[in-house]
């Protein structure tokens, strides 16, 4: 792995002059490769943005978060995003069906997780239909992905609602490090066939292009009793970005996707989903301390469901951020934010969302002040963000962190932080049946869920090569989604409510070990609790079962060995503890990669995931769910 400076989600920071700059081109990535792994080491700067939306070592960052880089993407056989978060060891990530996934941290993972906000080059790709995402529509060409910085743990200061326990922020790498030709081809069982190309180049001095385009076809998973059900899929995407670095330490990102997919179902006609986005982001560089930036996008999705609705969303978005000193030891970063969304849903017959044409916007600001206590020791960060939404009016997400430290080895950290989950539309707009009277579900008075966080946190580097770090947490839980009656005592209507209360609490540690030349070792392991039960005044008899289905424990070992200069050799087993809300069993698992790079551009691999069983449950009821079954690929990679 090599962690070199990064660029922030939400607007692409200046890298900073005294980190190294990361390869550009195909023979400084060549001149990267030839060093030993101790040479690697000793320029090896890990730096994240998602924190505090600038570039900071990640010894000294207070938060429990992780990088997963492209080497760690490339060498795990990935071949999706939800596959590259598995690398995350803070996150819990749960296959539900051939194409959808259930993805959270700390908690509250199901189907319809709400409570993690994602961005991929600080678009927010949630969805405000329920407020989480859908993961089938969100892809990008893993070539292309330079980090994914996950943070587990309340992240409302900076990125507001929604990242109530974390945030995923991915960002792809800029067009002046893609250039050339990339092909990448294969097949094997369950991912039967994939392709994709990308060429990028230097359009005019300090202007540069990539394009790209990519397509798969998924065949389905497996039933308990291995009886196969018709659950393929086939998707294509394709897109640009446009980087002009000609103004000095100036940058203008112009970029863009279009997409379009084919589900397929059991008893029903197929779900097709198609979408695009553009975006457009300037960033100022005043000084070394100062910079600002300005980004606006617009993002169009549409999903029809037969037998079900039929979603037409176009979000619009604009956001301003700038960072400046205002004393010798405050470092204060503050941004406004404007989102518009225009959601336009037919109903069918067995469901409604009244009214089904909406638009809602979000107004937001927030500022943030690092404060230089002791100097190159203990520094204070407290700040605030501010919403308003048409739902619930205002909210406020302030928190305050400390990070103390101890030496160059040895690092201290903790946080007190509020964060709320704002209503989506299920909460408040959805009706059964689709037509009055609405005898099953009627929409209700739906207010934010909150939260109040503890969390405490130790990184230490006892050694060159070893590194590791523990998270602690403590969650305060109010106002969490409940199903309640709507006319007690009679039991129905029901609406949801928020009459569910309690908390969570648990422990993240990760060890990373390259003491071996030659080899690198990471270790995980993540321990939980939930613990949900409603009001006093409640009505709600499912003591948070739909809102939690969470393992209690995770633990992964990923191991990668170059075996000769032209081999390598990687190694993912895990392990994830039964889920008692759906009597999910306890299973491990071990995913397989050999990697031979006979020529210098050229790449071939043998993948083989889920080594261990012909099948197995992740998600959901036994009657229903389907099993992720054991899988292998081929793929070859040539570069120009």
């Amino acid at each position: 792995m090599l962690a070199l400076a990064m660029r922030c989600p939400a607007a692409e920071e200046p890298v900073d002059p005294s980190l190294p700059r990361p390869p550009s081109t195909s023979d400084e990535v060549d001149s990267f490769k030839q060093l030993t792994l101790e040479q690697l080491m000793d320029i090896e700067v890990v730096t994240v943005t998602s924190v505090s939306r600038r570039p900071e070592r990640i010894i000294v960052a207070a938060s429990a978060v992780q990088v997963v880089t492209q080497d760690d993407i490339r060498r795990s056989g990935a071949t999706n995003l939800p596959d590259a978060l598995r690398l995350a060891t803070n996150l819990a990530v749960a296959q539900i069906d051939p194409h959808s996934w259930a993805i959270s941290a700390r908690g509250f993972n199901n189907n319809l997780a709400d409570k993690m906000l994602v961005m991929i080059d600080g678009r927010t790709v949630y969805t405000p239909l329920f407020a989480g995402v859908f993961w089938d529509m969100q892809d990008t060409l893993l070539e292309d992905v330079d980090r994914i910085e996950v943070i587990s743990g309340p992240g409302g200061t900076l990125w507001g609602a929604n990242a109530v326990n974390g945030v995923i922020s991915i960002t792809t790498r800029r067009a002046a490090q893609t250039h050339g030709l990339y092909v990448e081809a294969g097949g094997g069982s369950t991912l039967q066939a994939f392709e994709a190309v990308r060429y990028g180049a230097e359009l005019a001095p300090d202007l540069h292009y990539r394009v790209y385009q990519k397509a798969f076809h998924r065949d389905d998973l497996v039933e308990p009793y291995d009886r196969t059900r018709n659950a393929q899929w086939d998707a294509g995407q394709g897109g640009f970005r446009i980087d002009y670095e000609g103004w000095g330490p100036d940058l203008l990102t112009v970029q863009g996707d279009v997409y379009k997919s084919v589900i397929e179902q059991v008893k029903a006609g197929a779900i097709s989903a198609a979408g695009g986005n553009l975006l457009a982001r300037f960033t100022h560089r005043f000084s070394e301390e100062s910079d600002a930036s300005l980004q606006a996008y617009w993002d169009r999705v549409h999903r029809a469901i037969p037998n079900s609705i039929t979603d037409d969303l176009d979000t619009w978005d604009l956001d301003f951020q700038h960072r400046f000193p205002l004393a010798p030891r405050n470092d204060v970063v503050w941004g406004l934010g404007y989102r518009v969304y225009h959601d336009e849903i037919q109903n069918p017959a067995t469901l409604a969302f009244v009214p089904a044409d909406v638009t809602h916007q979000v107004f937001s600001a927030f500022a943030q002040d690092e404060i230089t206590v002791v100097r190159d020791r203990v520094f204070l960060t407290i700040g605030s963000k501010v919403e308003n939404n048409d739902f619930t009016g205002f909210e406020f997400q302030p928190s305050g962190r400390v990070a103390w430290r101890v030496d160059e080895r040895n690092s201290l950290w903790g946080a007190v932080s509020r964060a709320v989950r704002t209503p989506s539309r299920i909460d408040r707009e959805l009706y059964l049946p689709g037509t009055p009277p609405y005898t099953t579900l009627v929409g209700g008075n739906f207010t934010s869920e909150k939260l109040i966080a503890y969390e405490l946190g130790y990184r230490v580097e006892p050694e060159k090569r070893l590194s590791c770090s523990l998270a602690t947490f403590y969650n305060v839980y109010s106002d969490v989604r409940s199903v309640e009656q709507a006319n007690p005592p009679a039991p129905f209507p029901l609406m949801f409510g928020n009459g569910l209360e309690g908390d969570s609490y648990g422990a993240e540690a990760v060890v990373d070990s390259r003491l071996i030349d030659r080899v690198r070792m990471r270790v995980g392991y993540t321990a939980m609790r939930v613990r949900l039960h409603p009001k006093p005044e409640s009505t709600d008899t499912s003591n948070g079962r739909l809102e939690s289905h969470d393992p209690k424990h995770m633990a992964s070992l990923r191991t990668s060995v170059d075996l000769a200069d032209d081999w390598e050799l990687d190694a993912n087993v895990r392990y994830v503890s039964g889920i008692d809300t759906d009597d999910v069993p306890a299973y491990g698992e071990l995913d397989l990669r050999l990697g031979w790079s006979p020529m210098r551009d050229l790449e071939l691999a043998l993948v083989g995931q889920n080594l261990l069983h012909d099948h197995h449950a992740e998600y959901g009821a036994a009657a229903t769910r389907q099993e992720i079954s054991r899988s292998g690929y081929v793929k070859l990679v040539w570069r120009y």
